[in-house]
């Protein structure tokens, strides 16, 4: 298959512009995700100096002399999983207070920077910080994305597309990683995602924190594995790991800050008061999810009580990916009141609402969009669109606003 190389990256249009203005660019986001390839890409045309902290030499550097270390840079630096330094960045708001000319540094973390509070308050207003993710589906196909766009210009009117069937569960299996999707079948990749999760386990969770036991933070991702899109529940992820309710949360922050999972917080309106404040609890690539619970493509096409919620998972990580691109941000939640009524993701651009539940059938009734028409309630005018994405081959209109999508336009959108 392709390298990862040969993939467009469409964060690189944030990047170039934050570059023409910002003294320094955070692109943070999981290992192997693509970060250095993309800072590189950018910057070996550009004359940018390449520094790398994963080698030993530059580290030991790095943590003996911050302040000459930073010093000794060149006009242009990339600097390369500088979370393993962090005293670097004191030194590096001194040097920019000093030198405030644009596109001086591209910084890369495989940690979130911004549960770094030291790291987070150097920096602030001078830096930009952008997420870099495994890819999307339109990366992989080379197409411009515009699901986005179309959702919130409710653009979806009578078409058809090929249903993707089994295909769709195999992208779900496959995840983002392109290291990954390199290999040539199944099995490999679910191998290489194992491999993957036990490396960053044991090297990166000893740079960032001292762990009683890494066998509980293990047990923890596997047990999120295996509940993607519930309510987040402390008391639950403890019992199952044989942890304290405190503990379970510090490591769950934890495989937050190593880009692990992600919780999706729960949307509320003034106009509503019996609504779930909830967050849902994801991990970040399904890829990675379908691997710790030991699930192929064959076995989920079988089940659709397994396909439901990583096919959930899946479209939340598209939406995300597809979101960092957009120069305005869009804010992604879930509904649910306590009457039972939900909308799986609700995405916010501006002062406008669209709703999006996920159905893992070829089939779509008018039953189907409850939790969306009460969502259009509450929202009112800001609500611009409800959509459920199915695995059919129509686009349909269901009445004011309410539209049955195939979950490929997400890539396909034309």
């Amino acid at each position: 298959m392709a390298s990862d190389r040969l993939y467009p990256r469409y964060l690189a249009d944030r990047l170039s512009a934050a570059l023409s203005d910002t003294p320094v660019v955070v692109i943070h986001g999981p290992r192997q995700c693509g970060k250095t390839t993309l800072a590189r890409a950018f910057g070996d045309s550009a004359g940018y100096s390449y520094i790398t902290l994963d080698d030993p030499v530059a580290l030991s550097a790095a943590r003996a002399d911050p302040t000459g270390f930073v010093l000794d840079l060149p006009a242009r630096a990339i600097l390369d999983e500088v979370q393993r330094a962090p005293a670097l960045f004191m030194p590096i708001k001194a040097s920019v207070d000093r030198e405030r000319r644009p596109g001086r540094l591209i910084l890369t973390g495989s940690a979130n920077m911004l549960f770094v509070s030291q790291i987070a308050d150097a920096l602030v207003g001078r830096m930009e910080v952008m997420r870099l993710h495994p890819l999307s589906q339109d990366e992989m196909a080379g197409t411009r994305p515009r699901f986005i766009s179309a959702l919130f210009a409710g653009e979806f009117g009578l078409q058809r597309y090929e249903r993707l069937g089994l295909g769709l569960v195999e992208r779900i299996v496959a995840g983002g990683y392109p290291a990954a999707i390199r290999r040539a079948s199944p099995s490999r990749r679910a191998a290489w995602y194992r491999d993957y999760v036990a490396a960053l386990l044991e090297r990166d969770v000893r740079d960032l924190v001292r762990v009683g036991t890494r066998e509980a933070l293990g047990r923890l991702l596997q047990f999120a594995a295996g509940r993607n899109g519930q309510l987040l529940n402390t008391a639950d992820m403890a019992a199952a790991c044989g942890v304290s309710r405190p503990t379970a949360g510090e490591y769950m922050s934890l495989l937050e800050r190593l880009f692990l999972v992600d919780q999706l917080p729960a949307w509320h309106t003034n106009r509503l008061s019996r609504l779930v404040k909830a967050p849902k609890l994801y991990l970040t690539d399904t890829g990675i999810a379908c691997a710790l619970i030991g699930l192929m493509a064959d076995a989920m096409w079988q089940s659709r009580s397994e396909m439901g919620p990583l096919l959930e998972a899946f479209v939340l990580q598209e939406l995300r990916r597809q979101a960092s691109w957009l120069e305005e941000p869009a804010v992604l939640s879930h509904f649910r009141d306590r009457d039972g009524a939900e909308v799986d993701i609700v995405v916010e651009h501006g002062r406008t609402v669209v709703g999006l539940e996920v159905k893992a059938g070829a089939t779509v009734t008018s039953s189907d969009f409850r939790g969306l028409r009460k969502l259009r309630d509450a929202a009112g005018e800001a609500f611009i669109a409800g959509v459920i994405l199915y695995d059919g081959e129509m686009s349909l209109g269901f009445g004011d606003r309410l539209f049955a999508v195939p979950v490929r336009a997400m890539w396909e959108t034309v």
